[in-house]
């Protein structure tokens, strides 16, 4: 099989990738810089260097594959968060239309079944009616929650306050996260046995734990054990994040998604569509390697 990557070198993306190599696929990496792929390309993947804003370049890439898996790459320098990334599932949409792909795996998010306030999830939404437009496609969408990844950014709050937190928190079993390698696994699935049908919504997640649990593992795996998570107003989760030195576009995505988060109604439709199993990297797993770069930062 003939299977196009978006992504690059990607948490989600490189793994994929290796794993369809490792069974002995023909994979073509998309990446903005060749240099980042050279771990693939040892691996045997193949890579086109170009942007996502390029609908040519994106067709020409597409052009000749079995399956592609799509995904917005970050772009912290946008003026308008959402719309980029609404206009990324466009230009994949034309991309698709444009190279006759008939099967696609699009890395969508929990609430995206939300047509606003949502923060950048908003602009997932936005992608996802672009592609909804291709009838004559069979397309997955990936709906993952909140990644443990995005944890990593408690370190320094954690080295200089003694706590963790955000604008939210969520009770036992009302949290759902996920790790990478998971989405990667699902991702490989639906590639590897490309004969879904129509348009899907695939729900998944690691773990579903709280923010309380997610404070205490994290605590117990680097030595403070008093660790807490600290819910913060919108107001102070915002200026954190623009102290930390984040462009107010991104910091004020991130705090309005922590908003829906809070309310529950980011979640709903996934508790609504809860997975029947979940992924193997649970919230022990993860804080211990959390705990690995918490001690080397």
């Amino acid at each position: 099989m003939n299977y196009v990557i978006t992504g690059g070198a990607g948490n989600i993306s490189k793994p994929l990738s290796l794993s369809l190599l490792q069974k002995g696929h023909q994979v073509t990496v998309i990446g903005r810089s060749k240099a980042n792929l050279q771990e693939l390309i040892d691996a045997g993947a193949k890579t086109a260097i170009g942007s996502v804003d390029d609908v040519d370049f994106l067709t020409q890439s597409f052009t000749g594959a079995d399956a592609v898996y799509a995904m917005v790459p970050p772009n912290f320098g946008v003026a308008d968060w959402k719309a980029y990334i609404g206009t990324v599932g466009e230009n994949y949409a034309r991309a698709i239309a444009a190279s006759a792909v008939k099967q696609v795996v699009f890395l969508s998010s929990v609430g995206a079944d939300l047509s606003d306030g949502c923060g950048p999830v908003t602009g997932l939404y936005r992608a996802e009616q672009a592609l909804q437009k291709l009838k004559e496609v069979n397309i997955v969408y990936l709906r993952p929650p909140y990644f443990y990844n995005n944890l990593f950014a408690n370190i320094g709050l954690i080295k200089n306050m003694g706590i963790m937190g955000s604008n939210f928190s969520s009770p036992a079993g009302k949290f759902p996260i996920v790790a990478p390698i998971d989405i990667a696994e699902v991702a490989a699935s639906y590639l590897l046995n490309p004969n879904f049908q129509g348009h899907q919504v695939h729900y998944l997640s690691s773990d579903e734990t709280s923010t309380d649990e997610i404070a205490a593992a994290i605590g117990k795996a680097i030595g403070k054990p008093d660790l807490k998570w600290v819910q913060f107003s919108d107001e102070q989760t915002l200026n954190g994040m623009l102290q930390a030195g984040l462009p107010e576009e991104i910091a004020k995505n991130y705090t309005e998604m922590g908003a829906a988060i809070q309310s529950g109604k980011m979640q709903a439709h996934y508790f609504d569509n809860r997975p029947t199993q979940l992924g193997k990297i649970k919230l022990a797993d993860f804080a211990a390697q959390f705990a690995a770069v918490y001690t080397n930062s």
